[in-house]
């Protein structure tokens, strides 16, 4: 082999490298901003005077809802272990005034939960922009246990997402439709 083609196939190959440390934050960020638009949809969907909605005021029979979180002790719930998991990757600190994963009890109106959820989510892209492939596997201390950075992403993807159903019920139950569902939404 001459030299050129050992420089060339040197020069592929860490460019393929770099591709893949770029992919995987990337696919992961692709996620995040899918998630996070559904989410502050719905959020931003529900009307303040119905921010408090639980289930349980519906009174339907054997459906126990009964100390289910309101639709704002929900979103608050999201965003408070989006910034215990999302510090868990990159070492921050969590913001000042949560005692629980239920969140501030400070935070009362729509706006405040808002801005509360949205900068859980810039927590989330910043936690992102740190995985690679060199870094995905290294174990973080997460809840008394030691987790790879790239589970904890997972994880908090998977999160949201549950939570994001919830929501959804919670504004059908309300008689909205959810933003993604809605006939009119740009595909």
């Amino acid at each position: 082999m001459n030299l050129k083609a050992i420089l060339f196939s040197f020069g592929l190959l860490f460019s393929m490298y770099g591709r893949c440390q770029t992919s995987m934050s990337a696919g992961a960020e692709r996620l995040l901003n899918y998630i996070e638009q559904h989410i502050t949809e719905v959020a931003e969907a529900m009307p303040e005077n119905r921010f408090d909605f639980t289930p349980d005021s519906l009174h339907i029979p054997g459906s126990r809802f009964e100390s289910v979180r309101s639709f704002a002790g929900q979103i608050k719930h999201l965003a408070t272990d989006n910034f215990f998991i999302w510090t868990a990757i990159t070492g921050d600190n969590m913001p000042s005034g949560i005692d629980d994963v239920n969140g501030p009890a400070n935070l009362k109106t729509k706006t405040e939960i808002l801005a509360y959820l949205k900068q859980s989510f810039a927590a989330g892209h910043k936690a992102i922009a740190t995985l690679t492939t060199t870094n995905a596997m290294d174990m973080m201390p997460f809840r008394g246990n030691k987790l790879p950075r790239v589970d904890l992403a997972f994880y908090a993807l998977t999160h949201a997402n549950e939570h994001y159903g919830q929501l959804v019920i919670y504004l059908r139950m309300c008689g909205i439709i959810p933003p993604a569902s809605r006939p009119d939404r740009p595909q």
